[in-house]
């Protein structure tokens, strides 16, 4: 059942399970935003796009977001601009949390929720009411300019929530967030990896991978939405332990920190929450050497991959290849049906 509206009353106080939530339209455009690419030109200090009547200005475009790798802003905007088409359809009707890096990958960053004030008429918002009694205005990123917005914000890595906005307690999508525990290598994490394959296809669950272009894997399962947030979790802490029983030399589930086996790689099941984020699908990431989450086979993994081999001077070339390795998580087709696993 959805729980949407495209109206402003005062919304049902959350609770524990249920958060509603609303999506205040954008003011419509009385001409069509025909521009699908942007190309930035170098050298310039600021410059303004057009699409349509829409307007998206592009601030301080020489600062070096990278500057051991000469990366400018304009470079980190004009990646987002290209690989657009295979990024937006992971982030539309999500709400999203802005991760801001005003001084570059190396500098300090800030979460922001709120959508800033003012901003552009034209930036959908997911109104989400939290238990705290606060409603909160996540921006939705939509289309190209709400991206190039975001991003001209100081955003390095996008973080949009699991479910969309007419049902925020109910996702899209089951994960596994797979982390290296402080001696343990990548290769680890990739043997990791495949356990986790084999143990979801032998459930029938058809299951995707990519890098999270930081230190490890996320591997991701489509689901029929229905199950809360929370049953979502629940399944996911199951399989994590099952997992860490059956290779207990490999994997941990454990979530306090102090107790986790040094020299094993973490199934994180509990970044299944309610609330919680993680990097999206081809974002860049604020490495050293400007690294990208990307999609990858699980061949690939198979005959080994390292977090390096993927950034942002060669994944544009990788999607015009292989196109979107993730579009499984997009179809309505194949998805996991989790019902008969509730409780």
């Amino acid at each position: 059942m959805l729980r949407f509206s495209l109206s402003n009353p005062a919304m049902v106080k959350a609770t524990r399970d249920y958060h509603p939530a609303q999506l205040k339209s954008a003011v419509k455009s009385t001409t069509r935003a025909r521009r699908s690419h942007v190309v930035i030109p170098p050298g310039v200090e600021q410059i303004e796009v057009g699409f349509g009547d829409r307007r998206v200005k592009l601030t301080n475009l020489n600062k070096l977001f990278w500057p051991a790798l000469k990366i400018t802003k304009r470079d980190l905007l004009q990646y987002y601009a290209d690989v657009s088409s295979v990024l937006l359809p992971h982030l539309q009707d999500r709400a999203m949390v802005m991760k801001r890096y005003p001084n570059g990958a190396a500098g300090d960053f800030f979460f922001m929720k709120r959508a800033p004030s003012p901003r552009p008429p034209w930036i959908e918002i997911c109104s989400i009411s939290h238990g705290s009694g606060n409603i909160i205005d996540f921006p939705i990123i939509q289309d190209l300019p709400a991206l190039l917005w975001v991003i001209n914000l100081g955003c390095i890595d996008l973080n949009q929530w699991y479910a969309r906005c007419d049902d925020v307690d109910r996702p899209d999508y089951l994960h596994f967030d797979l982390d290296p525990v402080p001696g343990a290598k990548f290769q680890q994490v990739r043997e990791s990896a495949l356990v986790v394959r084999e143990a979801l296809e032998s459930l029938k669950m058809s299951c995707v991978p990519k890098t999270t272009g930081s230190k490890g894997i996320h591997v991701y399962v489509p689901i029929v939405r229905g199950p809360t947030q929370k049953q979502v979790w629940t399944i996911a802490k199951e399989i994590a332990q099952v997992l860490e029983a059956g290779n207990p030399k490999l994997i941990t589930a454990e979530y306090r920190i102090a107790k986790r086996p040094k020299g094993r790689v973490l199934v994180d099941y509990n970044q299944n929450a309610w609330g919680r984020t993680l990097a999206s699908v081809y974002s860049i990431r604020p490495t050293p050497k400007a690294t990208v989450s990307t999609p990858v086979t699980w061949k690939e993994i198979e005959r080994g991959i390292d977090i390096e081999d993927f950034r942002i001077d060669n994944v544009r070339k990788r999607i015009e290849k292989l196109g979107d390795l993730w579009a499984p998580l997009l179809s309505k087709q194949k998805r996991f049906d989790l019902q008969p696993y509730l409780k």
